[in-house]
């Protein structure tokens, strides 16, 4: 697949015609990241944006005394780093590539020109963002007012509404990752996962768990339920 044709099923392109996908496509570089490969630094220039093609990045800030919050992470087809395309300035967290990674990266000056030429591709982004900051809100929202067992239920609600199943989910990232997600040890996390399940709430296949109980999630998300 060309990088015109990948770029023409995302939502952030949706709908530009051939002619603007081709302009986009011609500003794009391909770049490679091994696994554990830094793609960027807090507070190093911000020199474009990136989409993930194949792979998963964290991005991630460092408390000073080492401790890491994982503030997201991104897999194939979502775009990351895109505000200081306008805002300029510095990266304000870090990126690195949890698996080996194809990404393509998009130079910020290029992208500004052409967004001022291209309205509806402007328009495009706008929903994007404001897309991003609504989860932004609730993980706020989770990680200052929530405990864990909220938390973790609160997340495979998402993870369900998103995937369009109400049955069952897969988790798209290491239970490692998603304890750092939800700013809890992941002992922590397979202690409130094991409890879910003696619960009758779910069951745990692997990375497949399987909603059982989906009221009991809601009331245990909303903090009406405890574990």
């Amino acid at each position: 697949m060309t990088a015109k044709e990948f770029m023409a099923g995302l939502q952030l392109f949706e709908g530009l015609p051939p002619r603007d996908l081709d302009s986009l496509a011609s500003l794009a570089s391909e770049v490679r990241f091994d696994k554990g490969r830094s793609i960027f630094l807090e507070g190093g220039e911000a020199k474009g944006f990136y989409i993930a093609r194949t792979g998963m990045v964290k991005i991630f800030k460092l408390a000073p005394d080492g401790r890491e919050q994982i503030i997201h992470i991104y897999g194939p087809g979502e775009p990351f780093a895109e505000v200081p395309v306008f805002e300029g300035g510095a990266y304000p967290a870090n990126a690195v590539a949890i698996e080996e990674s194809l990404l393509l990266f998009f130079p910020r000056e290029a992208i500004r020109r052409l967004l001022t030429r291209e309205p509806a591709l402007a328009l495009a982004w706008l929903a994007v963002l404001a897309r991003k900051l609504r989860r932004f809100t609730v993980q706020v929202e989770n990680l200052t007012l929530k405990e864990s067992p909220q938390r973790l239920a609160a997340y495979l609600l998402d993870l369900s509404e998103r995937s369009g199943d109400a049955d069952a989910v897969e988790l798209d990232m290491a239970k490692g990752h998603l304890a750092g997600l939800l700013g809890t040890a992941q002992e922590t996390l397979s202690r409130i996962l094991k409890k879910m399940t003696e619960a009758g709430h779910i069951t745990v296949k692997g990375r497949r768990i399987e909603l059982l109980d989906r009221a009991a999630l809601e009331a245990l998300a909303a903090g009406d339920q405890r574990l």
